[in-house]
């Protein structure tokens, strides 16, 4: 969940000591996700504004994440299988992630977004689909499905009764669940779901529709190729400070080890 750290925040401090070096975000960068369990999220994203201390610079030419190759509307197979060798991302995600970038790079020039962050925000919030034992089948849905917590109002989260139209995801008859790889609160699906396959079907537990809706949710906000820009765009995703370093630290380690060595 958004609001429930993963495993693997030790490379935080090690990237946060990074950013007088490159504090990230840029050409590629993508700030996305999964919309939160907090009570300030799962409605209309509204632009928040950053906290000054998030108000990341953009990072160093030379660590910005590689921008995906196109290979006619798809992305280029090589592309995605050394980026995945580099950074460990599954094959299927790393193309849905990339396939997401560039469509948006397409719809919403303006917008800048990069595969890093979604790749961040996806390694947060599923472990880019592996969350509980599931795995990402070669279409994109999860073998199992990836559910957050029931959204009762407890442990700090929202109170969200379920719906006829959400109890089919989740099978919780009276409160709201976060679901799929990119963790989307039901409500915000409905306003926010997307093809990102165009297979015919919105489903949010599959990774080519989470990515490509996560992307189109953070655009909202603007320019993500600045610092403001782009911290302001995580902070409205979840508005936690530590989830934007978090982001942060994981779309950092993404970019590095994307590049060639």
């Amino acid at each position: 969940m958004a609001d429930r750290p993963r495993q693997g925040f030790g490379t935080l401090e090690l990237v946060l000591v990074g950013v007088a070096l490159c504090v990230m975000v840029a050409l590629g960068i993508f700030a996305a996700s999964a919309i939160t369990q907090s009570a300030s999220s799962g409605g209309t994203p509204t632009p928040a504004a950053s906290p000054a201390a998030l108000a990341l610079e953009p990072v160093k030419p030379d660590a910005v994440a590689p921008a995906p190759v196109a290979a006619g509307d798809q992305v280029a197979q090589q592309w995605v299988r050394d980026l995945s060798t580099r950074t460990g991302i599954s094959e299927t995600a790393m193309r849905a992630y990339a396939s997401a970038v560039l469509r948006i790079g397409q719809e919403q020039p303006a917008c800048r977004l990069g595969w890093s962050t979604l790749a961040a925000i996806g390694g947060i919030e599923s472990g880019h689909g592996t969350e509980g034992g599931a795995y990402l089948l070669p279409d994109g849905r999860t073998s199992q499905p990836i559910l957050g917590p029931a959204l009762d109002g407890t442990n700090g989260f929202a109170a969200i009764r379920s719906t006829a139209e959400s109890v089919p995801w989740h099978g919780d008859l009276a409160w709201d669940h976060a679901v799929g790889p990119m963790q989307f609160i039901p409500s915000t699906w409905e306003r926010w779901e997307s093809d990102g396959n165009k297979d015919g079907v919105n489903d949010p537990s599959n990774i080519f529709d989470a990515a490509y809706a996560a992307g189109r949710y953070l655009c909202t906000t603007g320019d993500l190729s600045t610092g403001t820009g782009w911290s302001q765009a995580v902070f409205s995703y979840n508005h936690s400070e530590d989830y934007v370093r978090s982001v942060l630290a994981f779309a950092n380690d993404y970019a590095t080890r994307g590049q060639r060595e």
